[in-house]
């Protein structure tokens, strides 16, 4: 189970967002892109997503090349993304987003149980932390086999933030997260190897282990 770019490049108009881009995330497992912000770490989600086209190379998802199947095709085939923004619909209530995502969403409730007094409020009422942790609990609900996600914890409290990655860590699927930098509970974390891979300007400055990011920091 991996998803894959490989030689990718992305541009936007006249600019070249991705510039030859070659990534592996593995799975079951966690996979963080690191970098900061215009350095290419959405735009390689996006790609993987199948949100963005590629102007050249290709995304390869267990040995398939998939660079020509569109967003919804990828979606129906289990890939999940949520985006920084605009992640829920903000005229449907918690209950309703949750009920989208399954029938039975008990255990969305038990992994944020902060969800709960929520149910009936409308999402755009909610906080920008509330909010994630709607949109990943329907992450959570899909089952998917790949999970994209554009900063996870924005807007978390750290407990908050810990359970999320602690949930994120734990699916049985290829989990890619795109963030500015290595989250704390990350550094410490044990048992599945977590893969990172470090963009700057469009191009992928280290690619390694957690453990090899937190050596380079100290």
């Amino acid at each position: 189970m991996n998803i894959s770019l490989r030689h990718a490049r992305v541009r936007y108009g006249p600019l070249e967002a991705l510039h030859g881009v070659t990534l592996v995330a593995p799975g079951p497992g966690l996979t963080v892109l690191l970098g900061r912000n215009g350095s290419g770490r959405t735009t390689a989600l996006r790609a993987l997503a199948g949100t963005v086209p590629l102007s050249d190379g290709t995304v390869v998802w267990d040995g398939v090349d998939v660079t020509r199947l569109p967003a919804f095709e990828r979606a129906r085939r289990g890939l999940c993304l949520v985006p920084e923004r605009r992640a829920v619909f903000g005229s449907l209530t918690v209950r309703e987003h949750l009920m989208l995502a399954a029938p039975d969403f008990a255990p969305a409730l038990d992994a944020y149980p902060q969800l709960v007094p929520l149910l009936p409020r409308r999402a755009g009422t909610l906080s920008g932390g509330e909010q994630r942790m709607l949109a990943l609990s329907r992450a959570l609900l899909a089952r998917a086999r790949v999970v994209l996600v554009d900063e996870p914890a924005q807007g978390m409290s750290p407990a908050v933030a810990a359970r999320t990655y602690e949930l994120l860590g734990g699916l049985d699927a290829c989990v890619v997260v795109a963030e500015q930098r290595l989250p704390p509970g990350l550094r410490e974390r044990t048992g599945r190897t977590t893969c990172v891979h470090e963009l700057s300007r469009g191009s992928v400055a280290f690619s390694g282990e957690a453990a090899e990011v937190r050596r380079r920091q100290t």
